[in-house]
C-alpha cells in the first residue's frame, strides 16, 4: 500500500470520496466553516472588536453589587471548579492513558496511536496559538482558579473538545444502536460545553476565549476522525469494531461482500455435489 504511485493513491481517495460522499462532505463543510470562524474570530479579538462582547458577558456572570462573587450560591461556584478539572491536563492525561492502554490490549495499536495524536497534538497547537497570541488574561474580576498561560485560545476549551469529541465519535463506531451512538456523542458535547463554560464563569478566560477553543478543537477532533477513518479503509488501522457512525460507504459495501461470499459457497457446495454423483456413476458401472 504504501509503494502506490501518487495518481493510484489519488485515484483511491476520490473513490473513497465517492462512496463516502454524504458523511465526507458534511465533515469537510463542518471542517471549512470551523477554521473560517476560528480565523474571523482571531482578527475581531485582535482587533479589539470583541471587547465590549466580552465585558458583558463576563460580568453577566457576577453579582451585580460584588463582581468578586459569581452568581449563585457557592455550590454552584464549587462545581464550576469541578467541571473546569475535566479539560485540565491532569484529568486528560490519565483519560488518554487509560484509553490508549484499553485499545492497546485490544491489539488496536494504530487506533491507540489515533488517540495518542489527536490529545497530544491538540495540546501542541493550544500551546503554540497561546505563545503566538499573547492575550492577557481577563482582569475585570478576581481569577477563581489557579492560571498560568495568556488567555487566547482556552486552552481547557480547545483540549475537551479535541478529546472529548475524539471519543465520543469512538465510542459511537463500536456500538451500532444509534441510540448509543446519540448517547455517547451528546455526552462528549455536554462535556465539553460545561468545561468551557465553568472557564468564563471563574473568570479566568474572556468569551471569545472559550469560543475559540470550542471551534478550533472541534475541528481537530473532524480532522484526526476523517483521517483514522480514511486509514481504517487502506487496511493501515485496525477496525475499531462494528458499523459506524455516518458509515454509509460500509454499509454497501458489506451487502456486496456477503453476496459474493454466499455465491462462492454455493459454487464449492455444487461441485462436490457433481463429484460425488460422479463417483456413485462409477461405482455402479464397475
Amino acid at each position: 500500500m504504501n509503494s502506490l504511485r501518487p495518481t493510484e493513491r489519488c485515484r483511491q481517495w476520490m473513490t473513497w470520496l465517492g462512496r463516502n460522499e454524504l458523511s465526507t462532505l458534511i465533515s469537510f463543510v463542518l471542517l471549512a466553516a470551523g477554521v473560517w470562524g476560528f480565523v474571523e474570530l482571531t482578527d475581531d479579538v485582535l482587533e479589539g472588536e470583541t471587547q465590549s462582547l466580552d465585558r458583558t458577558v463576563l460580568l453577566a456572570m457576577r453579582t451585580a453589587d460584588d463582581v468578586t462573587d459569581p452568581i449563585g450560591p457557592k455550590w454552584v461556584e464549587e462545581l464550576g471548579r469541578d467541571f473546569t478539572a475535566l479539560g485540565g491536563v491532569g484529568v486528560l492525561t490519565m483519560i488518554t492513558i487509560a484509553v490508549t492502554g484499553y485499545l492497546g490490549l485490544q491489539r488496536k495499536g494504530r487506533a491507540a496511536v489515533v488517540v495518542l495524536v489527536a490529545v497530544l497534538g491538540g495540546l501542541l497547537v493550544s500551546q503554540l496559538l497561546k505563545w503566538q497570541f499573547s492575550r492577557p488574561r481577563p482582569d475585570l474580576v478576581p481569577h477563581g482558579s489557579f492560571v498560568y498561560t495568556s488567555s487566547f485560545p482556552s486552552g481547557h476549551a480547545m483540549m475537551s473538545a479535541a478529546t472529548y469529541l475524539t471519543l465520543g465519535a469512538l465510542l459511537a463506531r463500536v456500538h451500532a444502536d444509534r441510540r448509543l451512538k446519540a448517547y455517547f456523542l451528546i455526552l462528549a458535547a455536554l462535556l465539553t460545553l460545561c468545561v468551557g463554560t465553568s472557564r468564563v464563569y471563574l473568570g479566568v478566560h474572556w468569551p471569545t476565549d472559550v469560543l475559540a477553543g470550542w471551534t478550533l478543537g472541534s475541528c481537530w477532533a473532524i480532522l484526526c476522525w476523517l483521517i483514522a477513518r480514511r486509514l481504517q479503509r487502506e487496511g493501515e488501522m485496525e477496525d475499531a469494531g462494528t458499523s459506524g457512525l455516518l458509515e454509509e460507504g460500509t454499509e454497501t459495501e458489506r451487502p456486496q461482500q456477503s453476496h459474493e461470499v454466499t455465491q462462492r459457497s454455493a459454487a464449492g457446495h455444487t461441485a462436490g455435489e457433481t463429484r460425488k454423483h460422479a463417483d456413485s456413476h462409477r461405482r455402479i458401472d464397475s
